[in-house]
């Protein structure tokens, strides 16, 4: 099995730090553009990394601009919009000297999610984007979160983990190592996300699959809301939104995180098959 390499990508001068990993053979039948959430870093994915190498795809887990080898030369992080765009010439950069496979498709979560989705609609200058895969990223807050913490205390527990025992063992102290100071900017954009993804949901061009878990506490989840969310993704061949049982927000890190993963590269394939 390959392991992941730090690797630095490019992207309008910014340099990103990165884990890669490509599959046992080299040649990847796409590549994973993983984009890690807010306050964390992207060890994030080292849980679905092996799994996706397996089937054939290489895995670009980025810090995110702002984030890791980037914060040096963002002290204040950027925007959603900014960080995407950032990301869109990290992707062109990349395809120049390495196989990408068929495309890239775009993992995220949380507010990692929400660049994705302002990736996806952006200017089609990137390497072919297959889909997209997003977790932990809604349309409306839950009133119980509008408060907004973005850190381990001030009760932020509930919204970012939900319910301890969803989580091996040790995930806690573990976790520690991935956490990572918010940027400013990306903060005070927080309470815009409603707006903004009104506007960016209708440019969105590939297939798009959602998911929730059962005890997400940052979004309204209620079915009117969902359906709405959905219906912006108006240029979207196909919406997929699911649901996960015995799951908290940080979907990836507890006991479900497998059955996740494995959705997504089933999704995946679909990806491949219906480009």
């Amino acid at each position: 099995m390959n392991t992941a390499t730090a690797h630095t990508l490019t992207g309008a001068g910014i340099p990103l730090s990165a884990h890669f990993t490509l599959p046992p053979d080299g040649a990847p039948r796409s590549t994973v553009l993983a984009i890690h959430g807010r306050g964390m870093s992207a060890g994030y994915w080292d849980a679905f990394t092996p799994l996706a190498t397996r089937l054939g795809h290489a895995v670009l887990a980025v810090d995110r601009p702002g984030y890791g080898g980037s914060a040096r030369y963002l002290p204040e992080g950027q925007n959603l919009a900014d960080q995407a765009e950032t990301l869109r010439a990290a992707l062109k950069e990349h395809a120049r000297t390495h196989d990408v496979g068929a495309g890239v498709f775009l993992l995220g979560h949380s507010d990692g999610g929400k660049v994705a989705l302002h990736t996806a609609a952006g200017d089609a200058d990137t390497p072919p984007l297959l889909g997209l895969d997003a977790s932990g990223v809604g349309y409306h807050y839950d009133p119980g979160a509008l408060h907004f913490p973005s850190t381990l205390g001030g009760g932020a527990t509930k919204l970012n983990w939900g319910p301890l025992g969803l989580y091996p063992r040790g995930t806690f102290q573990a976790s520690r190592a991935l956490l990572a100071p918010t940027p400013p900017r990306e903060s005070a954009e927080t309470m815009w996300w409603p707006r903004q993804f009104e506007t960016l949901a209708p440019e969105v061009r590939i297939p798009v699959r959602l998911t929730f878990a059962q005890h997400e506490a940052w979004w309204d989840l209620s079915p009117a809301t969902l359906t709405a969310m959905t219906a912006r993704l108006t240029a979207s061949p196909a919406v997929t939104l699911d649901h996960l049982r015995a799951a908290g927000h940080n979907i990836s890190l507890g006991h479900t995180a497998t059955a996740y993963h494995l959705r997504v590269l089933a999704f995946l394939e679909e990806c491949l098959l219906t480009r």
